[in-house]
């Protein structure tokens, strides 16, 4: 351990000023920040709150029972990836729906349903494509490549979200929320440039961080440094750089058009999402109007999770009903989910 980690620890360990609540939006910076016990090690006038950072944790009910009723359709099978399997829709999840004589395959990487439209060219597929803006660019690549070859048996039911407008929404809803970790993963697409204008227009820091505990901890610093100034600092120069990635963002920006999304515990959200072009519609797969959130359980507190309202441990489910086992929610169910991970990793800490 460097003596520059020994100061942040120190530091961070002894504080004793104004409370502070942090937040991070990535569903990487969520499970590491468990996985290493950081919250631990912090001083308890500061604490790390998860935010809307993890994509399936975020996908309304609306979108996973329109996912069960076409793996319910004639010739259709849905396929997605593990995680969205056991999400809870309003009634039943897609792994229930499957059991019951719905199809739909879990696969690994998206080229695999490339794969399966073209061996069964007379059969119909419909992916799950779930995700912020760092799963848009392959989500792009494969339209693409489907319309190249002629695929027509390859719809997407798309739930994809932008951060930006949701971290503006929040940064005007929740006023006890006095720092970010912004998204590094998400940053190393889009650049920083639109979080640098939500720390202005708020005069909230961010902090771009990778994953590391020894990133996470002087990130965190950073930002209790830098209390009541709307700066960004970022601390992940090896990947994120200010521009982006110019040739992720123009493969997006040719496939994708701005729209307005829903996501759990918000609501609407105008500009937050993306949905298919014009040209680019006919592999849709009924992707509009999906806002209704109606949990199964009633008593599941995710949506006020997600906007660090509560800890997770605050649910009156938590630990009980709600188990990685027997999820209630999508909080308990991703393995980026706050509530999956204060079960596995903080739980007796």
């Amino acid at each position: 351990m460097t003596p520059a980690i020994d100061h942040v620890l120190s530091r961070l360990s002894q504080y004793d000023g104004a409370p502070i609540r942090l937040m991070e939006v990535c569903g990487t910076q969520t499970a590491e920040i468990s996985r290493h016990g950081i919250r631990h090690l912090l001083s308890h006038r500061i604490q790390m709150i998860s935010g809307p950072g993890c994509p399936v944790c975020v996908t309304v009910t609306a979108y996973v029972d329109r996912l069960i009723w076409l793996s319910r359709q004639e010739n259709t099978t849905v396929v997605s990836f593990g995680d969205l399997f056991r999400v809870p829709g309003s009634r039943e999840s897609l792994s229930e729906a499957k059991a019951s004589g719905g199809h739909a395959v879990m696969v690994y990487a998206p080229s695999q349903m490339l794969t399966m439209a073209r061996q069964q060219p007379d059969h119909q597929f419909v992916f799950a494509a779930v995700g912020f803006e760092t799963t848009a660019p392959i989500y792009a690549g494969m339209i693409r490549k489907a319309k190249e070859e002629g695929l027509r048996n390859l719809k997407f039911l798309t739930s994809l979200k932008t951060m930006p407008a949701a971290l503006r929404w929040i940064c005007a809803h929740e006023p006890d929320i006095h720092g970010f970790l912004a998204p590094g993963h998400v940053c190393a697409v889009t650049g920083i440039h639109d979080y640098e204008q939500i720390a202005k227009e708020y005069g909230i820091p961010f902090v771009v961080s990778g994953f590391s505990a020894q990133e996470l901890l002087t990130a965190i610093y950073a930002l209790v440094c830098l209390q009541g100034k709307g700066e960004l600092r970022n601390f992940y120069p090896s990947v994120v750089r200010s521009e982006g990635n110019p040739e992720a963002i123009s493969a997006v920006q040719e496939v994708f058009e701005p729209c307005g999304a829903a996501w759990r515990g918000i609501g609407r959200i105008e500009g937050s999402g993306l949905r298919l072009r014009g040209e680019y519609r006919e592999f849709d797969a009924l992707s509009d109007g999906l806002d209704e959130d109606v949990g199964k359980n009633q008593h599941c507190q995710c949506a006020r999770v997600l906007l660090g309202e509560i800890l997770p441990t605050k649910c009156p489910l938590f630990g009980t009903v709600c188990t990685p086992a027997t999820p209630q929610g999508a909080c308990m169910v991703s393995a980026e989910g706050s509530c999956f991970h204060y079960y596995t990793s903080e739980r007796g800490r």
